[in-house]
């Protein structure tokens, strides 16, 4: 089906930041300012000044020399720090020093630099922020991966409760590498550490005795590290920078299902086209687009691109000051109506769009106006993801439709598949076909084949049914039974205006349904019927039953038991039942998000770790994978099955119980006597299921639970399938089903090939 988007849909919105690594001065206004001008959505500011830096080396200076290890910072002063509360705070992300040294060994250079960390968030939530980045250790230094780092995230952790408004980044390369670290930056506490404390004579980065080597999931275990020690606090992320080079496929799943508040894109990551202009590859664009597709997108920050400057502005307009096209003329950036306000979601996307990437001529912002080309070639959504956009890792609890009464609108939001009700057609065409063809006789008046919608809820299949009957011009009387009341109602006035009365509508629950019973007048041949006959208001059987009843994981909403309850009406010979068999699978996932969520939920609900939620899995990394030539798939396997309807006896097998078939009859008979509704709950036994299953994962991670989907045969070789290595082939943009998603309470870390 066609996925382009069409002119009124809504893309993604790119927010682009530009950061300067080397700004050692707060921004002002004219520069703020001017970058708005330029384009940009943010601009990111250090918190203190140099002033405040040469204050803390100087007390540092005097400790050392006396011996005092017992100082404290003073108060911040107007000095120390030139920003205030102002109206165009938003426009602003504040950056903490980068000179401090979380993960010093020395206790007073870690303390002095938690002071200033603790100090710089609450001037920062003081003055309004809303959000700071924090770099993140330099992944080599020689206390990065023990002591040092738990250092480090306790005092991440203490600068949360300290701040209690602001939302803290994290910034760390997307990749672990020797040559990923930030460089030292002068004037910085790590050099001032005492070197006794370190452990190491010669001062090689070691860890556990050996050298420590690059790692592609280095930079993720610090991060889980830091959040663990958090407690997955909803007011902590992690920011990437993306390198030259584009990670493998694996790592860039891993951060994909991390909470991802900004990508930092370096000049250093940009390429140059033909012309000289700064281009990103298609390995890169591949993952801006994808990235952008969060729930909550990642702000795309443009690092050391250039310098934005305020010489000359206040006396001068951005043209005239540049002697470049005014920005407002261009259709590579972005102007609000107003320049003091940064532009709203809706103007960012209805900007003005070319088609080709041509900057204009001497183009300040070069690297921006290729990312604004980006975002207006994005690819369009596909039928998936406008159906899902909202409830992307939103947490549902399974429907319960066997004990609840469903509301018009949970109906309706299920009628709007486009796959699922077209699939069903087919099955029961096929069916249709199959049993003319093998010239048996119906169950119904003159030989007529009964078909019956059981939980016909507001009646898709009875429509899809009479559909069928007409493409196959073979007679049938249809039923539909509902047990909810108020689909009731509605299903009668359909039968009136839709149906041309050639519905027999029954309120009743399945498992006490009595059957098709052949009145006065049959309602699909409208022939008068023999009062005196045997069939006249006697109880009949059903040939085919259709139903709808399966859950996210197959089974979850109590089939089995519904469609055992009804089996005593269809046809004990030639019966089918549509669908014929489902299975449930499983493969396991990490969704620290969605972890995090149920975390937070066991404060008020101790059993919110042990309920299976319904949930649009978006946020979420695959840990069991095999490669293939386009990447990787993940590996999901079958836990177990159902078939209806519901046979005597069991495939012969080496370990088959000689008593399982006297059991399966019993039960059998309870269902041929409508009795599965007893108190008894031996009559259940036969649909009991467990698997054990062992997953293969190549590298390592932490799974927070097990996602479940189902796959079930309609009838014949029509199919459909939620496991997302299988959708496509089977039932592609179905959207009636999402994932039924397993928690575990404590989350199971394991290393390679685990």
């Amino acid at each position: 089906m066609d996925s382009s988007s069409g002119p009124d849909e809504e893309m993604p919105a790119f927010f682009v930041g530009q950061h300067e690594s080397n700004r050692n001065i707060p921004v002002t206004r004219p520069i703020s300012d001017q970058a708005h001008q330029w384009g940009y959505d943010m601009i990111t500011t250090p918190i203190t000044t140099s002033s405040f830096h040469s204050r803390v080396l100087q007390l540092l200076s005097s400790a050392s020399s006396s011996g005092d290890s017992t100082i404290t910072i003073p108060p911040l002063t107007p000095s120390d720090t030139s920003l205030a509360p102002r109206d165009n705070i938003n426009q602003l992300l504040a950056v903490s020093s980068p000179w401090i040294d979380l993960c010093s060994p020395d206790p007073l250079i870690s303390r002095i630099s938690r002071d200033v960390l603790n100090m710089e968030a609450a001037y920062a939530s003081f003055c309004g922020f809303g959000n700071l980045i924090v770099s993140g250790p330099n992944l080599h230094h020689d206390m990065a991966h023990g002591d040092g780092l738990a250092q480090y995230a306790r005092a991440v952790k203490e600068a949360l409760d300290v701040a209690s408004y602001i939302s803290i980044a994290i910034l760390l390369p997307m990749v672990d590498h020797p040559s990923t670290d930030v460089e030292e930056v002068t004037g910085g506490l790590a050099r001032l550490g005492r070197q006794e404390p370190m452990g190491h004579e010669d001062g090689s980065k070691r860890e556990n005795g050996n050298l420590r080597k690059g790692d592609l999931f280095g930079t993720w275990d610090v991060w889980h590290t830091i959040r663990t020690v958090c407690k997955y606090n909803q007011r902590l992320f992690v920011a990437l920078t993306v390198p030259r080079h584009i990670p493998p496929q694996s790592v860039q799943d891993r951060w994909f299902a991390e909470p991802l508040r900004l990508l930092s894109l370096p000049s250093t990551t940009f390429l140059k086209n033909k012309s000289g202009y700064p281009v990103l590859s298609k390995a890169h664009q591949a993952l801006i687009y994808r990235y952008m597709r969060l729930r909550y997108p990642p702000w795309l920050v443009l690092t050391d691109v250039g310098p934005i400057q305020d010489e000359n502005l206040r006396n001068s307009s951005p043209s005239e000051a540049t002697n470049l096209l005014s920005p407002s003329l261009s259709v590579d950036t972005v102007v609000s109506e107003s320049s003091n306000d940064f532009p709203t979601p809706n103007e960012a996307r209805t900007r003005q769009t070319t088609s080709d990437f041509r900057p204009r001529s001497k183009d300040p912002t070069p690297h921006l106006s290729y990312i604004r080309y980006l975002q207006r070639n994005q690819p369009g959504l596909s039928i998936i993801e406008r159906f899902a956009s909202g409830y992307q890792d939103y947490l549902q609890a399974p429907l319960q439709p066997l004990t609840e009464n469903l509301e018009s609108v949970t109906y309706e939001v299920f009628e709007k598949d486009p796959v699922k009700y077209e699939w069903y057609e087919r099955a029961i065409a096929a069916a249709l076909r199959d049993w003319h063809g093998k010239d048996i006789p119906g169950s119904g008046p003159n030989g007529s084949i009964v078909l019956a919608i059981v939980g016909a809820g507001r009646g898709p299949l009875v429509t899809r049914a009479l559909q069928a009957c007409m493409e196959t011009g073979i007679r049938i009387s249809l039923w539909a039974v509902e047990k909810n009341p108020n689909a009731y109602v509605l299903l009668q006035r359909y039968n009136q205006e839709r149906w041309g009365e050639k519905v027999n509508v029954i309120w009743s629950d399945m498992r006490t349904w009595k059957g098709p019973f052949f009145g006065a007048t049959d309602a699909t041949t409208n022939e008068k019927q023999d009062p005196s006959s045997a069939t006249y208001e006697t109880y009949g059987k059903v040939d085919i039953i259709i139903s709808e009843l399966l859950g996210s994981f197959g089974d979850n909403e109590l089939s089995p038991e519904c469609l055992d309850g009804v089996q005593h009406v269809l046809n004990p010979t030639h019966g089918i039942s549509i669908p014929g068999i489902y299975s449930a699978h499983l493969t396991p996932i990490a969704c620290p998000r969605i972890h995090g969520i149920i975390k937070r939920s066991l404060e008020t609900d101790s059993n919110a770790a042990e309920t299976p939620y319904v949930v649009m899995l978006h946020g979420f990394s695959n840990l069991s994978t095999v490669p293939t030539s386009s990447g990787s798939k993940p590996v999901i396997f079958k836990a177990w099955e159902f078939q209806h309807p519901f046979r005597t006896t069991k495939p012969p097998s080496s370990d088959s119980d000689p008593n399982d078939n006297l059991f399966a009859e019993n039960i059998l008979n309870d269902i041929k006597d409508g009795n599965t509704r007893t108190s008894n709950n031996n009559n259940n036994q036969h649909n009991t299921r467990y698997a054990r299953l062992s997953f293969p994962c190549p590298v390592r991670g932490a799974c927070d639970g097990l996602a479940g989907y189902f796959e079930t045969t309609l009838y014949g070789e029509v199919e459909l399938s939620t496991r997302p290595d299988q959708i496509d082939s089977k039932s592609p943009d179905m959207t009636s089903w999402f994932p039924l998603f397993f928690p575990l309470k404590m989350g199971d870390q394991f290393g390679m090939n685990g």
